[in-house]
Formats: structure tokens, C-alpha cells, sequence
């Protein structure tokens, strides 16, 4: 019996926050394919430089932990926007090979800078030691980090819930989503609510990039090897659809963890089969879209 509690609870605690964390990086590529339509590879390059950011700001300059994930989304976010508009803005409309093949590039320019910048090999991070420490819960010892990993990312997936269903902002996206040139007709700008949207997202996957980095560690091919668990969330929730992304990743993350833990070599695979067999087992039709 206490292992079956001590084997559901690792599971379950150690799954939610993994889980959490590709919700943070895949819920901007769910927002950008939903509104602009873009088959974004290269999202997972967002988060590896949030990640890279925070953990160089934390080594080089003793940023304190926070305010490191807070410069790092910021600066991703800001830096995001002449991206778009000079990249992603020649890619609406285009084919989805076009598409991909723009974005393949970029994550391979990522690739290459990080390499250049940051080595080959793991970039070492390291977190605070509030957070590093073991939280004993009664009848299983955890890490802090989990816990804190969970708080934020259920935070956070409520303040996106409220954004996008309860604000001018959503509703101005949501029309964007349904009928862009009726929404541009009506005087909505949608060219800035693109690039504002794309920043958010951007900034999202490097908070996800920032606080996971204890998870995901981070080396050159971060942004390739991430990137199957994050198009595996956006192909399960639906293209825009907000609300199953989150559960969604989070049974991503249970099922990974439940593989890893049964079987260490080969349980890796198992979140593959998982993907499989929801795609067989789901009804014919398209996957639900828009913002929701």
C-alpha cells in the first residue's frame, strides 16, 4: 500500500508540474497556429533562449532567481516582435511547406547561435537553494521546485483563461481568429493584435523555457528535441483551443513521468504510443479551433 501511494503520488506530483511546464511553452504555439495560421516549428527556440537567458543572467550576474525568469520573458518578448513582423509576417497566407521550411531555418539558426555563444555541450544552471530544498508532505518527501513549478503554472493558466474569455483583448481576438478582414474592416488593427499576440505567446514559451529549465535541461538542440512533446499538446488540444491544452499537457507530462518511472530505457516510447492511440480512438472530423 505505501507504495502504491508513494509510486502515485511521485506520478502525479512530479507529472502535473512536468506537464505545466509544456504548457507554459506549447500554449504560444497554440495561440500563434490558431490566430495567424502559421505552422511555427521554430516556438521551441523561444524557450530555449528564455532559458538560456535566465540561466546565464543567474551564473554571470547573480540575478536573483525571479527577477532572472522576469528579464528573460521580457527581453524574449520584446525581442519577438521585429521577428515577426521581418519572418513571420512574409509566412501568412503562404503554403505550410513554406512555412515550415522558414521555420525549420530558424530553429537551426537558433541551434547554431546557441552552439556558438553557450558551447555544445549542457549549459549548467543551477536553482535557489528555497527551492531546491525537499518539502516533506507526510507520507512522501518532494522537491520545493515542484510545488512551485505547480502553483505558478495553475497562476498563470487562469490569468490566460481571464485574458482571453473575460477582456476587450480576448474578444478582439477571438474576432480576429473568426473573420480577420471583417475584424480590420471594423477598424480593429490586425497587424499589431498579431504582433502583440505573438510577443505574449513568445514570452510564455520563454517562461516555460525559464522555470523548467531543472526539468528540460538546456543545450543546442533544445529546441528540436522539445519539440515532439509540444506539437504532440497543440495536435491533442486542437489548434487555439486554450482550455484543453492545459489538461492536455498535463496528461502529456503523466504519462511521460508514468513511462520514465516503469521503465527507465524504454519508457520514453510510451508517450508515443499515448499519442497513437488518442488519434485512433478520436471521432472524424477536424480538430476543434479558435481561441477558447
Amino acid at each position: 500500500m505505501d507504495k502504491a501511494v508513494s509510486f502515485l503520488s511521485f506520478v502525479i506530483l512530479y507529472g502535473v508540474s512536468y506537464g505545466l511546464v509544456l504548457f507554459l511553452i506549447s500554449i504560444g504555439l497554440v495561440l500563434t497556429m490558431g490566430l495567424m495560421r502559421v505552422v511555427n516549428l521554430a516556438h521551441g527556440s523561444f524557450a530555449a533562449i528564455g532559458g538560456y537567458l535566465c540561466a546565464f543572467l543567474m551564473n554571470r550576474y547573480a540575478f536573483p532567481y525571479g527577477v532572472a525568469v522576469v528579464a528573460s520573458v521580457l527581453a524574449v518578448a520584446a525581442l519577438s516582435v521585429p521577428i515577426e513582423r521581418v519572418f513571420y509576417a512574409r509566412l501568412y497566407g503562404a503554403s505550410e511547406l513554406d512555412q515550415v521550411l522558414m521555420t525549420v531555418g530558424l530553429m537551426l539558426a537558433t541551434a547554431a547561435t546557441i552552439t556558438l555563444v553557450f558551447g555544445p555541450d549542457v549549459y549548467p544552471s543551477s536553482l535557489p537553494g528555497v527551492l531546491a530544498r525537499n518539502i516533506d508532505l507526510g507520507f512522501r518527501t518532494f522537491q520545493a521546485y515542484r510545488l512551485f513549478v505547480i502553483v505558478l503554472g495553475v497562476a498563470l493558466l487562469v490569468a490566460l483563461w481571464y485574458v482571453f474569455d473575460r477582456t476587450s483583448f480576448g474578444a478582439l481576438v477571438r474576432a480576429a481568429v473568426d473573420n480577420p478582414s471583417m475584424a480590420e474592416s471594423t477598424g480593429i488593427n490586425v497587424k499589431l493584435l498579431f504582433s502583440a499576440t505573438f510577443a505574449l505567446g513568445s514570452g510564455l514559451a520563454a517562461m516555460g523555457g525559464a522555470i523548467g529549465f531543472a526539468m528540460l535541461p538546456l543545450e543546442p538542440l533544445y529546441p528540436f528535441k522539445y519539440l515532439t512533446l509540444v506539437l504532440v499538446v497543440v495536435v491533442l488540444a486542437g489548434i487555439g483551443n486554450i482550455k484543453s491544452s492545459a489538461g492536455v499537457a498535463v496528461a502529456v507530462g503523466v504519462v511521460d513521468t508514468t513511462g520514465r518511472y516503469l521503465a527507465p530505457t524504454y519508457g520514453a516510447f510510451l508517450i508515443y504510443g499515448f499519442l497513437i492511440l488518442v488519434l485512433l480512438l478520436r471521432r472524424l472530423g477536424a480538430p476543434g479551433r479558435g481561441i477558447a
